[in-house]
Order: C-alpha cells, then structure tokens, then sequence
C-alpha cells in the first residue's frame, strides 16, 4: 500500500528490453500519448487516470482515460477528483510563504516562538527547529516515523500528533539525513494556524485554491457529495484489485489530504512555473522570493549508484529536497516535483522550469511505475534524446520486486521453527500495553488464541498467529492493513518486559512504521 510516497531517481537500476517510443519529429507532445496511456492502463491494471500538460503558460492537454470505478462505465474527465496525498506538501509550504511575504513569519522563525507547546524529544532540536526545517524532511525523526498516528485512520486530532513529537526516539542527529516524514508537515500546517487566524484547511482555501480559481478541490473526503465528480480508490487487497473505502486524512490533512482535478491542478502548476504569478491577471500568489526559496535545495537526498549503461538516461546527477519539493536533474534540466499516495491513489506533478513545461498525472490505484512510464514518455518528448518503453521496462522491474519478496517471504516461511512453543501459556501475553507516542494496545484471548487491538483505530484488531518461540503474526483482519510480526522479550522472572513490531512484507510502505513502536505493560491502578 502506498501513502504519503515521494520517489527520487527510483528507475535507476531497471532492467528490461529497450524498445524505441514513437516522438515526434520535432521535440514537443508524443504522437501516441493516447494509445501509451491506455497501454499503461491495461499493464499495471488502473482503472482511471488523468493527465495534464502545461506548456509556455498553455494548457496542451487536459484529459481523462479509463473509469472512475471498476466495473462502472462512468469515464474520468478532467474535472474528476482524486486524492492527491503528499502533493499536498507543496500547497503547506506556499501558505507558510504566503506568511512570510506578508512579514507575519520568517523561513527561520524558531518554531516554538511561533506555535505554542511546541516540543521534540531532544531539547535542543526543540529549540533550534526552525519553520523551514519542518518542510524539508531533516528533523532527525526515521521515515515515516509516527505514521501510524494516523494510518490506518485513528481518532488523534493535528494538536495530539503535534504533541506527540516530543516522545518520538530520532533515528538520527537533526539536519544530518534526510528522512520523509509526515508529522513535520502535520506541524507546519499547524503553524500556519496559529499565525494566521484560520485553520490550515480554511487557509489554503481563501489564500490557494479561491485566487486560483480550483473551485472543485478541497481538503477532505468527507466534503465528497453523492453523485458528484470523483474517482474511487483502488488497491490489490489479498492480491486481488478492488474498491476500497476512502481514507479519511483530517488529523494528517497538511501532509497529504487534498483532492483535487487536472483541470484544477494545471492551474496551481501555471501559477508554480510563473512563480507566484497568477495567470492572467497581475495578482501574486506569494513573491518570486518565496518561490525561488521552495524549488532551492535544503536538504540533499543521496543518489544511487551509477545505472547500467542502457538506463544512463535516467541517472539523476543531484538530488534533494528544497521547501515541499523535490529536487533533481534529467537530461541537463532541473526537475521540481512530488509524488503523492494515499489509500487507493498515486499522483505526479512535475515542472521543468527551464522548459516552462508541467505535467500532471493522477491515477485511482497503487501503480506507481504507471504514471512514471507516462510521465518520461511525455518529458521525453519535449527534451529530445534516449528515450525507452518504460511500460515494458517498469513492468519487468515491478514484477521482479513482487517476485524478490515473495521469495523472501516464503523463504522465512519455510526456515522458522515451525514446531517451537511460545515460552508462556497464552493467557500470560493477555493485558493492556502502552507505547510513549502511541499509546494504548491490549491483547486479550479469543477462541483459543490471542487478539492484538490499537486502541485509537477502527482497523486495528488483528488476530495473532503463532509464528515461532516468542514472535506471532498480526493477520489484520481489515486486510488494507499490512500484516506485522509482533515479538515478545521476557524478564528474567518469566514475565514480559516489552514487544515490538516490524512489517511481514519486504514491500509494506513505510507509513505502517510498526518498527518505531515500543509497548511495554501498563502498570495496574495502585490499591488505595
């Protein structure tokens, strides 16, 4: 399941057959982006997808292929709406410029001089975060750490998820690696409140998406009207592709909530490589300043080892993170982009600003590689050169992952002690446990085994099955959730000291950030 996702230089060790894509003769549009699409839709098995491409201030494409929903014929268009999860960043980060061009903050504002109880768990980190370290994903906290604060959907509000910072372990020194994380956007829209008067949601409404004129998009599922014009979420569940709810994001909205339509999102892109200039008219979004300051790099991403030879074309020379953004080169330009997942959907928006060119894609499944064998058919159609099928070559690459993991599921299958005994009866591993951020779990017995439910969602029950020694398998039984082994220490008495818990699949997104967790028993109330 994909949530929350940014890729940078993800292609680079691809392999597969190179076969030539139809461009046209002259750099621009390619020819076949029709047929390409509906290709990629058949290989990677998406229902719907929406494409937009800007060009020189134009709109050259504005269009929706395939379903809104499996089997229901009703087309997407380009009105159509989707989550477009973390391209959400970006929106956070041009309210926080909004502030500062209006002098109410400062890119580097101490952050708890601007948003009140604000702490971390290092007392140092908590004085010395500044605003712009919360956009550009090197507070020190792991990847996706805390996550699961609000994945699967919980009952934590924004100010809890902020306040629970201060009890997240960093996995590193602040501002020494970088790590994607939600929670500093969490933070950051949070800021954005309290200086501005105005939820973060009513913010970038009045201040985003009203001078812009996105008159479809807002920032929650729940505002979705019977009969109007969205897609539905899809993803293989048990490994069969389907319907799936929509995820409810309001205590995570900053990070990654908004839904939004090409049509709508060509207009923030236009807005993007104008930087800050509305079209049309001469009204600003926020400064030419402030966007240079979100397409710089703050924080560097490390690039992967040289590609093979037959895959040059996509090695990216830098790469790194500026304010909300993406950062890194192809072909001799520079790239500004995001990627976006949540339950059910994945999205692209991509500027090259040298080329005044941007691409937008949004699709209503988790197939990633789809919408980026889209994505560099169309960039290299305007900047020329190499070019490959990246619908074969991307489809070679993601059955090779699904095929490494299954080995290596199946392989820790087949090579636990199978016939081992857990240390302690059962009913010993029943009673209530906690977690410094997350709080409350409690394990109890039902029909002759042990259930594991997280107090603060709704999916969170899982039956745990035996797996060997002092280690069970959480089997969730809302199956969206990603399954998790869950492994027991013991004191020196035979009692438990603390369990932990880690991710079955080599292939579980990082949001389900069970690693991070650390329950130890709650201690009964004190007699009186």
């Amino acid at each position: 399941m994909n949530r929350f996702r940014i890729y940078f230089a993800i292609f680079l060790l691809l392999i597969g057959l190179q076969l030539p894509a139809r461009i046209s003769a002259q750099s621009g549009l390619p020819t076949d982006l029709d047929g390409y699409v509906a290709r990629t839709l058949k290989t990677f098995e998406v229902p719907g997808m929406a494409v937009a491409v800007v060009k020189e201030g134009k709109v050259v494409v504005l269009k929706g292929y395939g379903v809104r929903k499996l089997g229901d014929p009703t087309p997407v268009d380009e009105n159509t709406l989707f989550g477009i999860g973390s391209n959400t960043k970006a929106f956070t980060a041009a309210a926080i410029a909004t502030l500062v061009d209006e002098g109410k903050l400062d890119w580097d504002d101490p952050v708890y001089e601007r948003l009140k109880g604000f702490e971390m768990y290092d007392p140092y980190v908590s004085k010395e975060m500044r605003i712009r370290d919360l956009l550009c994903h090197r507070s020190g906290l792991g990847l996706g750490e805390g996550d699961l604060m609000f994945w699967p959907h919980t009952n934590f509000t924004r100010d809890d998820v902020v306040y629970r910072l201060r009890y997240l372990k960093p996995a590193t020194s602040f501002r020494s690696h970088y790590a994607y994380n939600n929670l500093m956007f969490v933070t950051a829209g949070q800021v954005v409140a309290a200086n501005s008067g105005m939820s973060w949601d009513a913010y970038v409404k009045a201040k985003i998406f009203q001078p812009l004129g996105m008159n479809g998009t807002n920032t929650s599922t729940d505002e979705y009207k019977p009969g109007s014009n969205w897609a539905f979420p899809h993803s293989r569940v048990d490994g069969k592709l389907q319907v799936i709810p929509f995820e409810n994001l309001d205590n995570a909205a900053p990070a990654g909530s908004i839904n939004s339509s090409v049509a709508d999102m060509s207009k923030w892109v236009m807005t993007q490589l104008n930087h800050g200039k509305i079209a049309g008219t001469e009204k600003r979004l926020f400064s030419e300043k402030s966007s240079w300051e979100m397409w710089s790099q703050q924080t560097i991403v490390p690039t992967r080892e040289e590609a093979p030879e037959e895959f040059r074309s996509l090695q990216a020379h830098f790469s790194g993170y500026g304010l909300g953004w993406g950062l890194r080169d192809y072909k001799g330009r520079k790239l500004v982009s995001h990627s976006g997942g949540v339950a059910g959907f994945v999205t692209r928006v991509m500027l090259v600003p040298e080329e005044n060119l941007g691409v937008i894609i949004l699709t209503n499944a988790e197939e990633d590689l789809a919408f980026e064998a889209v994505l560099f058919h169309i960039l290299d159609g305007y900047l020329g050169g190499s070019t490959q099928d990246y619908v074969a070559q991307f489809k070679a690459y993601e059955d090779k992952q699904k095929k490494e993991a299954d080995e290596a599921m199946a392989k820790a299958a087949t090579s636990r002690a199978a016939d081992s005994k857990p240390s302690l009866i059962l009913e010993k591993y029943t009673g209530e446990y906690t977690d410094p951020w997350y709080g409350l779990a409690t394990i109890r017995p039902e029909n002759g085994g042990l259930v594991l439910k997280l107090a603060r969602t709704e999916k969170g029950t899982a039956d745990l099955q035996h797996w060997q020694y002092d280690t069970f398998k959480a089997h969730w039984r809302d199956r969206t959730v990603e399954d998790a082994f869950v492994t027991f220490a013991l004191k020196p008495d035979g009692s438990i000291d603390h369990f932990t818990m880690v991710a079955v699949s080599p292939l579980a997104d990082f949001s389900f950030d069970y690693q991070d967790l650390y329950f130890t028993p709650s201690k009964p109330p004190e007699k009186k």
